[in-house]
């Protein structure tokens, strides 16, 4: 977590910068002239949690997805390092090479042992390039598809965190088969004989988001997004340009809140005030809080029950109508 020095902040969080920028001007202040002003500091502070809830309870979609995109919110890793022990990272698809936009391994939460992978986006440039921006290739896509069936060898329950602006798209990847390999994973997915959580703790985007996002329980962080497409891609379809992008936003009901209406997401996880971006810890325990009974849940079903549930559960979204030749 970024020391506040270091902090970046939104154009919407500009009015919680200058709090923070008048309490460390306080403290110099305070420092220098040797006064005691502790009141006026808390005043400030307190202030920053009622801007902290003003600001998130009144977002549109375009500041949920520019929150979900937030350079100093926790990815994967950062999730992993702080729920699990003993965390064991496993690399490569034993075919092509490792993936590192993807990550994974096994690890143990309150003693149990896990399966737990997701996207893993870098925190500076040069991690960025080497992580390729969470963008995994179909390397990535099968490496986390043997990840999770060495768990169902082994009757481990897979966790899955979800962090993408999407699959990889280029020609390379094609080359290789990203479609053939996310469908692929959708389709093993689907049927895994161990229980399956995948949570979405960012961008959830297209196919990406897709093939590591099929579970008997799928949750939204609360300031994230998942759908088809970006919606800067979408503005640039529709309207041949990205000017549009906060449009497109509204109209792809894109949102934690959309998802679970239309019963896309079975809940919707809340984050710390402000975001997850200013607390990792509690980000991170929330989390925990949340899997642990569903894991506990989710085990004592049969594991063919709760694969037919799982198809059933997938077979249900979507509308269509069949006609008559």
């Amino acid at each position: 977590m970024p020391e506040l020095s270091n902090r970046q902040f939104l154009d919407f969080e500009v009015p919680i910068k200058d709090l923070y920028e008048q309490i460390e001007q306080l403290k110099i202040t305070s420092e220098k002239n040797k006064l005691d002003l502790t009141d006026s500091i808390k005043q400030l502070e307190e202030k920053i949690i009622e801007k902290k809830g003003e600001i998130t309870a009144n977002l549109s979609s375009w500041q949920k997805v520019q929150l979900s995109r937030h350079p100093d919110r926790p990815y994967t890793m950062a999730y992993i390092n702080r729920i699990c022990e003993n965390f064991i990272e496993l690399h490569g698809d034993r075919n092509f090479k490792d993936d590192k936009a993807i990550v994974g391994g096994f690890g143990q939460i309150n003693g149990e042992t896990v399966m737990i992978l997701g996207q893993q986006k870098g925190i500076n440039t040069k991690l960025r390039q080497l992580r390729n921006f969470g963008m995994a290739n179909p390397e990535g896509y099968r490496k986390a598809l043997r990840l999770m069936k060495l768990a169902e060898k082994f009757n481990k329950p897979v966790i899955t965190l979800v962090d993408t602006p999407g699959a990889y798209p280029g020609i390379e990847a094609e080359e290789r088969g990203q479609g053939e390999a996310i469908a692929r994973n959708i389709f093993e997915m689907m049927r895994l004989k161990v229980p399956v959580i995948c949570v979405i703790i960012g961008e959830g985007a297209s196919g990406g988001a897709m093939g590591i996002g099929v579970g008997d329980r799928v949750f939204m962080m609360e300031n994230t997004w998942y759908t088809v497409i970006s919606p800067e891609s979408c503005s640039s379809i529709l309207w041949r340009s990205w000017d549009m992008k906060e449009k497109a936003a509204d109209e792809l009901k894109l949102t934690a809140e959309h998802m679970l209406k239309f019963g896309l997401v079975d809940g919707i996880i809340p984050e710390p005030l402000g975001g997850s971006h200013w607390d990792y810890n509690e980000a991170a325990a929330i989390l925990k809080e949340y899997l642990v009974p569903v894991l506990a849940e989710l085990k004592k079903i049969d594991p063919i029950d709760r694969i037919d549930q799982r198809v059933e559960k997938f077979s249900r979204m979507g509308f269509w109508e069949e006609k008559s030749a």
